[in-house]
């Protein structure tokens, strides 16, 4: 029913740009809908079609309209060289940059060119953060006070900043020097007496981060305050900027996007629409590390041979020790990387959550070890027609090969990650391939191991 009325909404906003209505009786009904929505009937337009839009909306709308468009360099080239340059004027500028970076065109140049020297300049200035910086995920629309204002003085500076700045829910306050002091909510200031201080509604504990942190390492503080916005401050605390809310859901977005890939064994998270090269590339790296492992996996194997060609009914059920030594690890690396993602965790947490994860991977492997020693047993003393004894130590065999298969699969899929961000690797690069790997290697040797001992040493089998 949603996906319905979403076709059909779409449909209203194509009606309305290809009706032979005029162009002002055309712009009125367009302003009835938001601009990502207006964003997402782009591609289903002729270029014709486009270049009229792109002459109808106005030019702050047109920007909005090419903040929420995916490709939207793609859009600009098709303007004028001058329009497009107004256009990325209009936008947010960590919008604009984050665009300009990304972008392939041969334009971009002379866009820049053709801005005004502040918003070039902020632009340029934001594009120079590294990727891995908060600082590259800030925008610069923000308020900022100084704190020797009276109150009507700082309604009178809001005003007058608002027409270039509307991220006005947080005010920040600067002191005489133009650092940092602190930051007031913009309805303190509206019910405020006007001969009251502004220092009395200034909030000085208010969270900040540092430009130079890398996203990953101040993600905790952002979303623990979930604050409209936070500013971002240089080293000699001035601000550089703000993160809002908006930028936070993003940020985070793209951390667990990486991390998903990560777990899958990627090196970057994947696009739909992605070319097949570089999907292939990304793959690649991880299939071959895998490849050689997978090759070790089977060369041990093969030193259990005397086990396979005196019992073949073993190979029957090492299926299902290594799925489940594999789920068990893969199962323990996202509790860890999840619970890793509190930089504040301590050594003795880590510890707990070693012994927890290990607890709770014994505990399973006994629950689990049982059911397979009874119904593995009646199932091979009466579908396999062996003796009583036989058909029990078989299965025994592959309950205790659980039980310590899945007490050591736990205990991988926690202590590898752990060790990775202890030596400044991100911990979701222990993938769960990877993770899968090692422990179908360990239940390779839990398992033909204790046939070997049990069965062919200590039984005769």
């Amino acid at each position: 029913m949603e996906e319905k009325a979403n076709k059909d909404f779409k449909q209203e906003i194509l009606d309305i740009i290809r009706s032979r209505n005029s162009p002002k009786v055309m712009r009125e009904k367009l302003e009835d809908y938001h601009s990502n929505d207006i964003a997402q009937v782009l591609p289903d337009l002729q270029l014709k079609e486009r270049e009229n839009l792109y002459r109808l909306l106005p030019m702050d709308t047109l920007a909005e309209v090419m903040e929420y468009a995916d490709d939207a360099d793609q859009y600009l080239e098709e303007m004028d060289l001058r329009k497009a340059a107004w256009v990325l004027e209009r936008m947010e500028p960590d919008d604009a940059a984050d665009l300009l970076k990304e972008s392939d065109s041969v334009k971009k140049t002379a866009w820049l060119e053709l801005m005004d020297d502040s918003s070039r300049a902020e632009i340029r200035k934001l594009a120079s953060y590294d990727e891995d910086l908060i600082a590259s995920r800030m925008t610069t629309n923000y308020v900022t006070l100084t704190s020797n204002l009276t109150i009507k003085e700082a309604m009178h500076s809001l005003v007058d900043q608002a027409a270039d700045h509307d991220n006005i829910s947080v005010l920040y306050v600067l002191d005489e020097e133009g650092v940092y002091y602190g930051a007031i909510d913009l309805k303190e200031l509206i019910i405020a007496r006007q001969d009251s201080r502004l220092e009395d509604i200034i909030v000085t504990a208010y969270p900040y981060v540092y430009g130079s942190e890398r996203i990953e390492d101040c993600l905790e503080t952002i979303k623990d305050y979930s604050e409209e916005s936070i500013p971002v401050l240089s080293d000699d605390n001035h601000i550089l900027g703000v993160i809002t809310a908006q930028d936070v859901a993003e940020v985070i977005d793209d951390e667990l996007g990486e991390d998903y890939a990560k777990l899958g064994g990627l090196t970057a998270e994947e696009d739909l629409n992605e070319p097949l090269r570089e999907s292939i590339k990304k793959r690649l790296p991880w299939l071959i590390l895998l490849l050689f492992l997978g090759m070790g996996v089977s060369s041990v194997v093969s030193v259990f041979e005397k086990v396979v060609a005196q019992l073949t009914i073993v190979m029957t059920f090492q299926s299902l020790i290594l799925d489940m030594s594999g789920n068990v690890g893969t199962q323990s690396l996202a509790v860890t990387i999840r619970v890793l993602c509190d930089e504040k965790l301590t050594g003795k947490e880590k510890l707990h959550l070693i012994g927890k994860e290990i607890t709770c991977g014994t505990f399973n492997g006994l629950i689990l070890g049982g059911l397979s020693l009874v119904a593995i047993g009646f199932y091979i003393m009466v579908f396999r027609h062996m003796p009583f004894v036989s058909a029990f130590a078989i299965s025994g065999c592959i309950g205790i090969s659980l039980v310590v298969a899945m007490l050591i699969s736990s205990a991988v899929g926690t202590v590898i990650p752990l060790f990775f961000k202890q030596i400044g690797v991100d911990p979701a690069a222990a993938s769960g391939p990877l993770i899968t790997t090692i422990t179908d290697l360990v239940g390779v040797i839990t398992y033909y191991g204790l046939a070997w001992i049990l069965l062919l040493e200590v039984m005769h089998m």
